[in-house]
C-alpha cells in the first residue's frame, strides 16, 4: 500500500468526504459544501455533465441504427441490465452491463446500476411521496426489524427543504398516511383516470386515487431558475437526460450548485475500496480509492465521511472495510450488517378496458401518472400479511392505422384512424419485511477488476409476500370492476427482486447499537464521524418510492454534521 509524503498528504486532505453522487450523495455534498466544508465527492464511474453529455437527449426515433431497440447481441450479451424498463439504444450509456461488474447470486437478483456522475438520478422514475408516522411506527407496532429511531416529525421540515430546492409536482390530497408536500401544480388525469377516482371515492371510504407525486417542474419558482433549470416540457425520455432540467438529478441540480461554492472537487473514476479506521483516534480518517484506469491505489483524508455509493454498494464497502478493531466490517459490532436487506415487490398487475368516454382521446404525453396510496393495515391488522402496498395506475387510448390494401390504396387506407377501447392498468408496489436470511456478504474468492470482492446477493420473497399478492389482485379486481371496467386479467411476473431497483437495508438504523448500525442522524453507532444517507440506512422499506426519503436524510445528517464538527464533537 503506497504511502504519501506529507505535502502529498495535505493535498489529499478535506473537511468532507462524499462517496457517491447519485441522489443522496448530491444532496450530502450540496449540504457540506454550503456550510462551508471542503468536500471530495468520490465517483466510481466516468464524469457525466450536464446537457454536454446527454447524447441521445434530442435524437429522433430515426436516428437510431435499430431505432430505439436493443439489438439481440446487446440483449444477449446483457440478460439482467435488459430486463429494465429504461434500458434501450437511448440509455444503454448510462447502465451498467453485466459482464464489467459482475456479482454473485446465491439466490436470483437482478442487479439494475448505474455507474457514472449521477449515478440513477439519470434515470429514475421521478415518483417522490413523503413517508408518515404510520410508515415510521410499523416496526415497533408489528415487532418485525427493529424500532425506527426518529419518527415523523423528525424528517418532515427536511422534506418541505428538498421538495422546494428539487421542484415535486402533486396536489394536496389530505391523505394521514401520504403527507402532504411543498408542491409545483399537478399534472392532470385523463377522463377515464378522474372516473376512476370518483368511482372509488364512491365505493370505499378508506381509499383514494390521487395524481403522482413527481420530481417535475411543472411551474419554475425563482429557486429553480438560479439552478439553471426550466420547465418541464413533457418530453417523456427523461431517461435519456434532460437538457431543460425539467426534472430533478444530481446533474442538473445538486452538483452543480455544490460546485458553484468553490469548495467541491469531483474525483470520477475512483472506486472507494475500504474507509480507512485509526485505532489509536477511534475513528475513520480517510479513504482508499483505485483509480478506475490506471487500478493506482491513493488514500484521501477527511475529518466527516458519508457513503452514499447505493444500498448494495454500501454494504459491499463497508464489509470491506475492515481492521482490528472492526474484523467484521466498519461499524459492525452488532453483527447486522449486510443482513435485513429488503426491496418492493413488483410483480403483480391488473388490466382492463373501459367502453365509455369514446369522443375522448388521451392525445399528448405526461410524465407521470395517478397513484393508489396505501390502504391496507394502516390504522390497524386487518389481513393475514404484515404490512401493505400501493399501487399504481394508469388509463389512455391508443389510435391505430388502417394497413388494408397495397400501393395508393394502401396510403389511403393509412388515412383512416381508428382508437381502441380505453385501457387502463395497474402495478403493486409491496412492503417486503427485513429478515435476517435476506442478505449480502462478501465472496470469499472471487473478486472484481480492482481487487475487490465481489458481492453476495442472497435475497428471495417469502409467504408474506404472496399473500399481498394474492391481496393486491383481489382488491384491485374489485375496484376495477366496481367502475364498470370489463376484461380485467391479472398477472403475476415471478421476477426476481431487484428490477424495483428499491433495494434498501444492511446498515439500518435504530436505537439499540446491538441490533443496528445506524444512530438517528445515520452514524455509525461505533465510528460516529461515519455517516450512511443512502438506501442502505433503511430500517424498513414502507411501500412509498424511496428517493425523496434518502434526499432528506442525507440534508438533514449534512447540517448536523456540520453543526457536530463546529462543536468538536466529531
Amino acid at each position: 500500500m503506497p504511502y504519501f509524503n506529507i505535502d502529498s498528504r495535505k493535498k489529499r486532505k478535506y473537511d468532507a468526504i462524499v462517496i457517491g453522487s447519485g441522489i443522496s450523495g448530491g444532496w450530502a455534498a450540496k449540504e457540506l459544501t454550503g456550510r462551508g466544508l471542503k468536500t471530495l465527492v468520490l465517483e466510481r464511474g466516468r464524469d457525466v455533465q450536464h446537457v454536454v453529455n446527454y447524447p441521445t437527449t434530442t435524437k429522433m426515433p430515426w436516428e437510431f441504427e435499430h431505432r430505439g431497440q436493443i439489438s439481440n447481441e446487446l440483449k444477449k450479451a446483457n440478460p439482467i441490465i435488459s430486463k429494465c424498463y429504461a434500458f434501450y439504444e437511448g440509455t444503454e450509456h448510462f447502465f451498467v452491463k453485466d459482464a464489467e461488474h459482475p456479482y454473485v447470486q446465491e439466490k436470483p437478483f437482478d442487479w439494475i446500476r448505474g455507474y457514472q456522475v449521477g449515478g440513477k438520478s439519470l434515470m429514475w422514475a421521478r415518483q417522490t411521496q413523503r413517508w408518515s408516522e404510520f410508515d415510521f411506527d410499523g416496526p415497533a407496532r408489528d415487532g418485525f426489524a427493529v424500532p425506527w429511531p426518529i419518527q415523523y416529525k423528525d424528517i418532515a421540515d427536511w422534506y418541505t427543504y428538498v421538495e422546494r430546492f428539487a421542484g415535486i409536482s402533486g396536489n394536496k390530497d389530505g391523505i394521514p398516511q401520504l403527507p402532504d408536500g411543498d408542491f409545483l401544480p399537478p399534472h392532470q388525469m385523463t377522463c377515464v383516470e378522474q372516473y376512476f377516482k370518483e368511482q372509488i371515492a364512491k365505493n370505499y371510504k378508506d381509499r383514494q386515487i390521487i395524481m403522482g407525486r413527481a420530481a417535475h417542474i411543472t411551474e419554475p419558482r425563482d429557486i429553480h431558475l438560479q439552478q439553471g433549470r426550466g420547465q418541464c416540457v413533457n418530453r417523456t425520455i427523461c431517461e435519456r437526460g434532460c437538457p431543460y432540467g425539467g426534472y430533478f438529478s444530481s446533474n442538473s441540480s445538486t452538483l452543480p450548485w455544490a460546485m458553484k461554492t468553490g469548495k467541491m472537487t469531483l474525483r470520477p473514476h475512483s472506486v472507494v475500496h475500504s474507509i480507512i479506521y485509526d485505532e489509536k483516534k477511534g475513528r475513520a480518517t480517510g479513504v482508499r480509492v483505485i483509480d478506475a484506469t490506471t487500478k493506482e491505489m491513493m488514500e484521501f483524508y477527511a475529518k466527516i465521511i458519508f457513503v452514499n455509493a447505493a444500498a448494495l454498494n454500501t454494504n459491499l464497502l463497508l464489509l470491506n472495510s475492515t481492521s482490528s478493531r472492526f474484523p467484521n466490517g466498519l461499524g459492525n459490532d452488532s453483527g447486522t450488517l449486510g443482513k435485513y436487506v429488503a426491496f418492493h415487490n413488483y410483480r403483480a398487475r391488473v388490466s382492463g378496458e373501459y367502453d365509455g368516454f369514446m369522443d375522448q382521446t388521451s392525445e399528448g404525453r405526461r410524465p407521470n401518472s395517478p397513484y393508489i396510496p396505501r390502504f391496507r393495515n394502516v390504522f390497524k391488522q386487518e389481513t393475514n400479511f404484515l404490512r401493505g402496498y400501493a399501487a399504481g395506475f394508469w388509463a389512455d387510448r391508443h389510435k391505430t392505422n388502417d394497413s388494408d390494401g397495397i400501393g395508393e390504396d394502401l396510403k389511403k387506407s393509412l388515412h383512416n384512424v381508428k382508437w381502441t377501447n380505453w385501457k387502463v392498468g395497474s402495478h403493486m408496489m409491496g412492503e417486503t419485511i427485513p429478515k435476517a436470511s435476506n442478505f449480502v456478504a462478501l465472496d470469499p474468492t472471487l473478486k472484481d477488476e480492482w481487487g475487490i470482492p465481489q458481492l453476495k446477493v442472497s435475497m428471495d420473497y417469502d409467504d408474506n409476500d404472496e399473500k399481498m399478492i394474492k391481496d393486491y389482485i383481489e382488491q384491485i379486481t374489485d375496484m376495477f370492476t366496481k367502475a364498470g371496467f370489463t376484461n380485467i386479467k391479472s398477472y403475476d411476473s415471478k421476477q426476481a427482486p431487484g428490477l424495483d431497483i428499491h433495494e434498501m437495508g444492511g446498515v439500518r438504523m435504530g436505537k439499540d447499537p446491538k441490533t443496528s448500525m445506524l444512530n438517528e442522524w445515520n452514524q455509525l453507532h461505533a465510528c460516529p464521524n461515519v455517516f450512511v444517507t443512502d438506501g442502505a440506512c433503511m430500517t424498513s422499506t414502507s411501500t412509498q418510492n424511496p428517493s425523496l426519503t434518502y434526499m432528506a436524510f442525507a440534508a438533514r445528517s449534512a447540517h448536523y454534521a456540520v453543526d457536530a464538527l463546529k462543536k468538536k464533537n466529531l
